[in-house]
């Protein structure tokens, strides 16, 4: 029996497309050249010489693997001493969506309540306060991921406040980037690559959900994480042997500034599925700030909704009205949209 998709259209995720032309393109080129193992070939050398780069930061140590919950895993078992946590957001991705991954390596997660994904001072002040002495566990890092889950992005004011709170404390500040790529083209954001390193410890370039077919890019900027960090990645299973893979798709990402075409792009598409939602005379949970937006429907609409086009309903809004996530990519066909709300019109 086929188990082909019979709606329309996707607005599950942003990685559901494989990969963009041109990262096909490259890996097809370059498929019979040999090449080193394990991360040190030359494209990997390559696309490690542009970020560093597009960063600004000659010296950040760069290390590529797979996925996000890998990258978000190798980095913070490598940062964390035994008895120590992370602070993150409630809805964080460490928090919700990765079966206890943290946790599994035997680090607390201090959640804390955030109404907009984002992560304030003056939280990460209140866990450190909270945690006195040895019979607790001893808050080490935070955990933040821009784009958020709840679609929101970080502003340079924000992330100088985490950063000074840190600092202050003596915690380091890690960055899940799995949608970087959105926050740094965000209409209402204000930071670039460069900014982001500089404020951050260590954190990760997401390539899976803008246009690669896997893999994210780790960045140590603090120097004194760096040492031996190679072997934390190969003790969790993340040093591959065909690093060739992973190094050739960033290095096609970020030249020609495609890396953050598609990003445009994304945000592009989603601007425009919430303008036309709100055109309608529907609502929003948050305006929108990214390629996630999360409208808010009778549940008689999204009903009808589903019977052209797939997403994910996010949470309960009263009693007959639901808020979905819609969730454009890289390659969201500019007519799709146009398809999305011709076919909410017919449902007013």
């Amino acid at each position: 029996m086929s188990t082909a998709p019979t709606h329309q259209h996707a607005f599950f995720d942003d990685y559901s497309e494989g990969a963009h032309p041109d990262i096909l393109r490259r890996l097809s080129e370059t498929n019979l050249n040999q090449e080193i193992g394990y991360g040190e070939d030359r494209l990997s050398a390559r696309a490690a010489d542009l970020l560093r780069n597009a960063m600004a930061q000659p010296n950040a140590d760069i290390h590529f693997v797979t996925g996000g919950t890998q990258a978000n895993l190798i980095a913070l078992a490598a940062i964390l001493k035994p008895y120590e946590s992370v602070i993150a957001a409630a809805s964080g991705h460490i928090a919700v969506h990765e079966a206890g991954a943290i946790e599994a390596t035997g680090h607390r997660i201090n959640q804390v309540e955030s109404e907009d994904g984002k992560v304030t001072p003056q939280r990460v002040q209140a866990v450190v306060d909270a945690h006195t002495d040895e019979h607790m566990v001893k808050p080490r890092a935070v955990y933040i991921s821009n784009v958020t889950e709840l679609g929101t992005v970080y502003r340079a004011a924000e992330l100088d406040a985490l950063s000074a709170v840190c600092k202050a404390n003596g915690l380091l500040l890690y960055l899940d980037g799995a949608r970087l790529g959105s926050a740094l083209t965000s209409p209402v954001g204000d930071l670039d690559l460069p900014g982001i390193a500089r404020r951050v410890d260590l954190f990760y370039i997401g390539g899976t959900k803008n246009g690669a077919l896997l893999g994210e890019a780790l960045v140590i900027a603090n120097p004194r994480l760096r040492e031996g960090f190679r072997y934390h990645v190969k003790q969790r299973g993340a040093l591959l042997a065909k690093g060739r893979v992973v190094g050739a798709q960033f290095a096609t990402l970020f030249e020609d500034d495609l890396f953050f075409r598609l990003a445009r792009h994304a945000n592009t598409q989603a601007q425009r599925l919430a303008e036309g939602i709100q055109a309608r005379g529907f609502g929003l949970l948050a305006q929108p700030q990214s390629n996630l937006i999360f409208p808010i429907f009778p549940d008689a609409v999204i009903a009808g909704l589903r019977r052209r086009f797939a997403f994910h309903t996010w949470a309960r809004v009263g009693t007959d009205r639901s808020a979905v996530r819609l969730a454009t990519s890289w390659a969201t066909p500019a007519g799709r949209v146009d398809d999305f709300l011709n076919h909410l019109e017919t449902l007013l």
